[in-house]
């Protein structure tokens, strides 16, 4: 017969799987607490970088102009109220977006009083949690931590990312409910129950900008079919997806009723479907320029792009492959085949972007001896020429002089230094030294006055909105000889300025209704504001008044 098995061995044996289990069990404790460190501690570096200087310049035409105008309209009645679920611009009906960011930024109003900050503050905090959801993203479809968190640093040290998550418009905000719908749907592999989460984030886009929650829900369903196909048979899925729309079918179902047709011939047609044949506001392009954005504005880390998306596609039967491929690819066709392109519209290719190159930075970092080719010093080298070249402009040759700007380059060009001294050297700590450099810089940049250089390519509107403000009443309307309206000047002056063509000024310059207007100085001897009453000067425009 076959001896007993011993039974203290059996009891050893018993105890040291215990205990093995135990092991495993503290060890992926600790693991989610460094993931929760890290992702805090990304949260706070996201939120220096978004959140400073945040109301320091004014609002920007056209985007943030309107969207406050709007919030200011829906603060000034009681929250809950009809008004409140059918917004106005100018006490019109504003047909133009869903009101979710509108509605928080109203909210600020109401508390904190109508200001930069206050309007900015909703899509910086969205823009801001967008970091820590990227490593989230990357946690949960990468081996290795080191991969998840180099794409959040890429995505947090990307200029355009930080400078148009900075603004009072809605397209941060898109991309971070985009990201925690991802974030759902990869948990949801595991527990089905995060499916309805992919409801929620779907919902919340609509309520932002419409169509688009379409265009995230296809690239999302296009994954699953790739992937996890079965999770299309989840009744969680599909519940969650009635739940999260239902909020934002029930507004689209109010302003059916309350407006009819015209709502929808509006925002649906005009506002949104026409983008894709007709370049609104004569904001056309060739299908390369969401490329031709990337290659001006995504430095540094754009070099590492190509073999970041060849190791995606060497590991395309993995999710994190199929993840990039599919959101990467299956946003950039649609919007390159719009015929209307702004660049925000680009914002939701960089979280793919930035989990393409993740992985290529961590495996420079897990497997020494790093290898640092001659593209590293290249890359930062130009880095460190156009920093210090930058810094001394700013320091004694631009007019003005811009110290903070001039500190912002010196700091990129010190950065470029360093890296490609510890890139001869194949150290790796470059790595760290590169988004410390990008992060100093980017910092000391927004918190110059430099950041929002569109401001320069029109006459300052607050000098003129002073003026109108203390000759006009609240509400009141007055023209102007420009060609394009400045929504910013309407919301700081608290008026409407419409401009006015050429061919129609004399007919207008009889509407007794209106005796205001604001021209340029060039316009002041011609017919018919030469009859008109300087009433004052605000930079380089003149306000005048209709003579009675």
């Amino acid at each position: 017969m076959a001896p007993n098995p011993d039974p203290a061995g059996s009891s050893a044996s018993v105890r040291s799987s215990r205990m093995g289990a135990m092991a495993r069990q503290l060890w992926r404790r600790d693991d989610r607490a460094v993931d929760w460190a890290w992702a805090i501690g990304l949260g706070l570096l996201a939120l220096v970088l978004y959140g400073i200087n945040l109301g320091g310049l004014p609002l920007r035409d056209w985007d943030e102009g309107t969207v406050a105008q709007v919030a200011r309209e829906l603060a000034r009645v009681p929250i809950g109220s009809e008004a409140w679920w059918f917004p106005t611009l100018h006490d019109r009906p504003y047909f133009n977006k869903p009101p979710l960011l509108h509605w928080a930024i109203a909210l600020l109003f109401r508390i904190f009083g109508e200001s930069e900050w206050a309007a900015r503050l909703p899509g910086a905090l969205l823009g801001a949690a967008a970091v820590p959801l990227v490593f989230a993203v990357g946690r949960l479809i990468f081996t290795h931590r080191a991969a998840a968190l180099f794409s959040a640093l890429v995505y947090l040290t990307w200029l355009p990312v930080v400078r148009h998550g900075r603004l009072a418009m809605l397209d941060a905000a898109i991309v971070a409910f985009g990201l925690l719908a991802w974030c759902c749907l990869l948990r949801a592999r595991r527990d089905l129950r995060w499916t309805l989460g992919i409801g929620f984030a779907l919902g919340a886009i609509a309520l932002l900008k419409g169509l688009v929650a379409l265009l995230f829900g296809g690239l999302i369903f296009g994954f699953l079919i790739w992937d996890t196909p079965r999770l299309l048979r989840s009744p969680y899925l599909w519940l969650g997806g009635l739940l999260g729309l239902a909020p934002a079918l029930a507004w689209y179902g109010a302003q059916w009723q309350h407006y009819g047709p015209t709502f929808f011939e509006t925002n649906l047609l005009n506002q949104s479907l026409r983008r894709v044949w007709d370049s609104v506001s004569d904001r056309g392009g060739p299908p390369w320029f969401y490329l031709q954005e990337l290659l001006e504005l995504a430095w540094p880390w754009l070099f590492l792009l190509p073999a970041g998306f060849q190791a995606a596609w060497r590991d395309r039967d993995w999710p994190w492959g199929k993840l990039v491929l599919v959101w990467s690819l299956g946003y950039l066709l649609p919007i390159s085949v719009m015929e209307t392109k702004l660049p925000w519209y680009g914002l939701p290719l960089y979280p793919p972007l930035a989990l393409a190159i993740g992985p290529v930075l961590g495996s420079l970092w897990e497997e020494p001896p790093a290898r640092f080719g001659r593209s590293w010093q290249v890359i930062f080298g130009l880095l460190a020429l156009g920093g210090g070249a930058g810094a001394v402009y700013f320091s004694f040759l631009a007019t003005p002089l811009e110290p903070m700007l001039a500190l912002a380059l010196a700091a990129l060009g010190l950065t470029g230094g360093a890296v490609v001294l510890l890139a001869q050297q194949g150290d790796r700590q470059l790595i760290p030294v590169a988004f410390w450099g990008m992060f100093v810089g980017l910092t000391l940049f927004f918190s110059s006055g430099s950041w929002l250089w569109e401001l320069n390519e029109q006459y300052p509107v607050r000098p003129v909105a002073n003026l109108l403000r203390s000759v006009a009443h609240s509400g009141s309307k007055v023209y102007t000889s420009d060609r394009t309206q400045r929504p910013s000047l309407d919301f700081y002056c608290h008026c409407e300025v419409i401009p006015v063509p050429q061919s129609e000024q004399a007919k207008h310059w009889a509407d007794r209704r209106v005796s205001l207007w604001v021209i340029r100085p060039q316009d002041r001897d011609r017919p018919p504001f030469k009859a008109g009453i300087l009433v004052g000067k605000a930079g380089d425009r003149l306000v005048i008044r209709r003579s009675e």
